[in-house]
C-alpha cells in the first residue's frame, strides 16, 4: 500500500487526508443521523398520554428536551403554548432550526471532499504527465522507466482521488435525503402538536 501511495506523489497526501475526513465524518453521521436517536420510537405515544392525562409537568417537559432532537422541538413549543399558538409555533420554529443545523452538521465537509478530491486527481495527472514530457525532452523516448514513473503517478492519483469522491458524494446525498425526511416527520408531529394544545385536534394516542 504504501509503495501505491509513494508512486501517486505528492498529491497523495491531500487524497489520503480528504479519505480519512470523509470516512469520520460518514461513520460519525450514520450515528448521529439514526431516527432511533432524533425521534425514538414511542416518544409521541407516551406524550399524547401526557397530555390526555393532564400529567405533564416540568420535570417531564425537561425529560422529553433531553430525550431527543425531536423531544427539543416538541418540548420548545409546550413550554410556550400558554402565549398563544403563534408564540409557540415561533418558538417551535426556533429551536427545529437550530436542531435541523446540528442534524446538517459536518455535510458540507463532505460535500467539499467530494468535490475537490477528483480535482486533486486531475492536478496529479497533471504534474504526473508534465514530468513524463520533460524526461522525454531531456531524455529522448528511450527511457521507459523514468516515462512509466511519471505515468504511473498521473494515473494513480486520478484513482485515488475517484476512489474517494464516488462515495463521498453517494453518503452526501444520502444523508441529505435522510435529514430532510427526518425534518418532514418531525414538522408532521410538531404540527399536531400544535393542533392538539390549542384544540383543533383531538388526541389518537393509538395512531401516534
Amino acid at each position: 500500500m504504501f509503495e501505491l501511495l509513494k508512486a501517486g506523489g505528492i498529491l497523495m497526501v491531500p487524497i489520503v487526508i480528504c479519505s480519512i475526513l470523509a470516512l469520520a465524518i460518514i461513520l460519525e453521521r450514520f450515528w448521529t443521523l439514526r431516527p432511533s436517536r432524533v425521534a425514538p420510537p414511542g416518544i409521541m405515544a407516551e406524550l399524547w398520554r401526557w397530555i390526555k392525562s393532564k400529567d405533564l409537568n416540568a420535570r417531564k417537559l425537561k425529560a422529553l428536551q433531553a430525550s431527543s432532537p425531536t423531544g427539543r422541538v416538541l418540548a420548545s413549543g409546550l413550554m410556550n403554548a400558554k402565549h398563544g399558538r403563534e408564540v409557540m409555533k415561533e418558538s417551535i420554529e426556533h429551536e427545529a432550526s437550530q436542531v435541523i443545523h446540528e442534524l446538517e452538521r459536518f455535510l458540507n465537509p463532505l460535500g467539499t471532499i467530494a468535490t475537490i478530491t477528483p480535482l486533486l486527481g486531475l492536478l496529479g495527472t497533471v504534474v504526473g504527465m508534465i514530468k513524463v514530457f520533460a524526461e522525454m525532452e531531456f531524455t529522448g523516448a528511450g527511457n521507459a522507466q523514468a516515462l512509466s514513473g511519471g505515468i504511473a503517478e498521473a494515473l494513480m492519483t486520478t484513482a485515488a482521488g475517484l476512489s474517494v469522491a464516488i462515495p463521498a458524494l453517494i453518503a452526501h446525498r444520502y444523508f441529505i435525503r435522510r435529514v430532510d425526511a427526518l425534518v418532514v416527520d418531525m414538522e408532521q408531529e410538531a404540527i399536531r402538536l400544535v393542533e392538539v394544545v390549542h384544540g383543533d385536534r383531538e388526541i389518537d394516542v393509538e395512531g401516534a
